[in-house]
C-alpha cells in the first residue's frame, strides 16, 4: 500500500492532484487506513495513471468521471467509451481550429505592430488614438447608429 506522497512519486502527479482526484471520486479503489489516511494499492495507482493520461488529452474532470464510471460497469460499455473518446476528439479538433484562427489574428496584429514600429502606418492599436483615426476604420469601430449621432 502507498501513501499520497508515494502515489505522487510513482505517478508523477502532485500530491495535491492525487488528493483532488480521490476527492472527486476518480480513484474507486482508494482505501483509508484506521487514521482515515488515503492508501493506494496497485489498482489505485493504475487509476491515477489512467487519469493522468486522460488529463494530458485535455479531458475535463466531469468527462473523466463518466469514463471511469463506464469502465467500472465493464466491457459492455466499450462502445460508450469509444463514443466518449470520439466526442472528446471532436471537441479537441474544434479547439484546434479556434486556436488556428487566434494565431492567424495574432500574425496580422504582429505584422501591424511591425509596421507601426517601422513608421509605415499610424498606431491603430491604441483605443486612446481611435478618435483621431475613426475615419479610417469607421466600419469596424463604430456602428451605423453611432456614426449618425
Amino acid at each position: 500500500m502507498h501513501t499520497v506522497k508515494e502515489a505522487s512519486l510513482i505517478t508523477g502527479l502532485t500530491e495535491h492532484a492525487v488528493r483532488f482526484y480521490t476527492d472527486k471520486g476518480l480513484v474507486p479503489s482508494v482505501q483509508r487506513n484506521q487514521n482515515n489516511i488515503r492508501m493506494f494499492d496497485e489498482e489505485s495507482i493504475n487509476w491515477l495513471h489512467g487519469i493522468k493520461c486522460l488529463k494530458q488529452s485535455g479531458m475535463p474532470i466531469e468527462v473523466i468521471k463518466r469514463y471511469i464510471d463506464l469502465c467500472l460497469e465493464g466491457d459492455s460499455t466499450i462502445p460508450q467509451r469509444y463514443a466518449l473518446m470520439m466526442e472528446h476528439k471532436e471537441d479537441a479538433l474544434a479547439k484546434l481550429e479556434e486556436a488556428k484562427l487566434h494565431v492567424a489574428h495574432l500574425e496580422q496584429k504582429t505584422a501591424l505592430y511591425q509596421a507601426i514600429m517601422e513608421h509605415r502606418t499610424l498606431d491603430t492599436t491604441n483605443p486612446g488614438n481611435w478618435e483621431k483615426i475613426k475615419h479610417m476604420h469607421s466600419d469596424v469601430f463604430y456602428s451605423p447608429s453611432v456614426q449618425k449621432a
